[in-house]
């Protein structure tokens, strides 16, 4: 692969796409994963399908609509669940499936042959163009910009909303930071995996970078490498195997963290296990003195 990787360009963006959507799903993931909003990200994803259809409809680029229609879904997401008792599940389950139904709408308006919408359901790393490289990039700079500026805030929500906001801090500011970064991410994101599989990709790296780091800082940064080493391995599997690079990179990472947990959870077993004999035989010497 490496000299292909030097011989073709398609090649050169699909890994420079994995770098650059490793560093989304790197910052996000760990934030979405302390706050528990993977539900509502995937929510947030399917609301970007309506975005997609409606470029398909207006004939612009398709990116551009998603980065809007998700933003503007994140936002209002956000707005109504501060100003209503409503369940978060019960949003997730409304905007999850209008996301989906008006992009099916939207593209059924759309004249001529229907595109083919499955680069977009799906992901795949191998089609990622040089504009969408530069999307990416702008997107991941806006990213590490805000989490870099309101980084104490943003921890600070993350950890205990409810004293940050006696203390009097922007929580409002802070959760809608998170939203739309959510947003952002998902874009980001979209032509790797796809939006069916966005949420693994956003969960399976900083979940495994918490066995490791307990830090936000440390999450954050082992979560961009593992999800750069997924990237990357599903790519060379889709190149090699020629399946799918979305589903490659998919499964191979939930395959990683189930081997990391069962390992792991193995050597506590036998950890625990060796103290108790210790125990148990220090109790035993001790009676036997007796």
């Amino acid at each position: 692969m490496i000299s292909a990787l030097l011989q073709y360009s398609f090649l050169q963006n699909a890994v420079m796409g994995a770098l650059l959507a490793s560093i989304a799903c790197g910052i996000i993931g760990a934030i979405i994963v302390e706050k528990k909003l993977v539900m509502m990200s995937g929510g947030i994803a399917h609301t970007a399908f309506g975005g997609i259809g409606l470029g398909y409809y207006l004939q612009v680029e398709p990116m551009y609509t998603a980065l809007g229609f998700s933003m503007f879904s994140a936002l209002s997401i956000a707005q109504i669940q501060r100003r209503s008792t409503v369940m978060p599940d019960v949003l997730i389950g409304m905007f999850w499936p209008l996301g989906m139904a008006l992009g099916i709408l939207f593209i059924s308006f759309t004249p001529g042959y229907p595109p083919s919408m499955s680069t977009y359901l799906f992901g795949d790393i191998l089609t990622v163009s040089v504009k969408d490289l530069l999307v990416m990039a702008i997107l991941d700079s806006l990213l590490l910009l805000i989490t870099i500026s309101f980084f104490h805030l943003l921890q600070a929500y993350l950890f205990d909303e409810e004293f940050s906001n006696a203390l009097g801090l922007p929580v409002v500011l802070a959760e809608s930071l998170t939203y739309a970064m959510i947003a952002l991410t998902v874009v980001v994101l979209i032509r790797v995996v796809g939006i069916i599989l966005i949420l693994a990709l956003l969960c399976v790296p900083p979940a495994l970078a918490r066995i490791f780091r307990a830090d936000l800082p440390g999450i954050m940064g082992l979560s961009v490498i593992l999800g750069a080493m997924f990237c990357l391995a599903g790519l060379a599997i889709s190149y090699h195997y020629n399946v799918a690079s979305g589903a490659a990179i998919v499964i191979l990472s939930v395959l990683v963290y189930t081997l990391v947990q069962l390992l792991s959870g193995s050597g506590r077993i036998l950890f625990h296990r060796k103290h108790l004999a210790v125990d148990s035989s220090d109790e035993s010497v001790h009676t036997m003195k007796k």
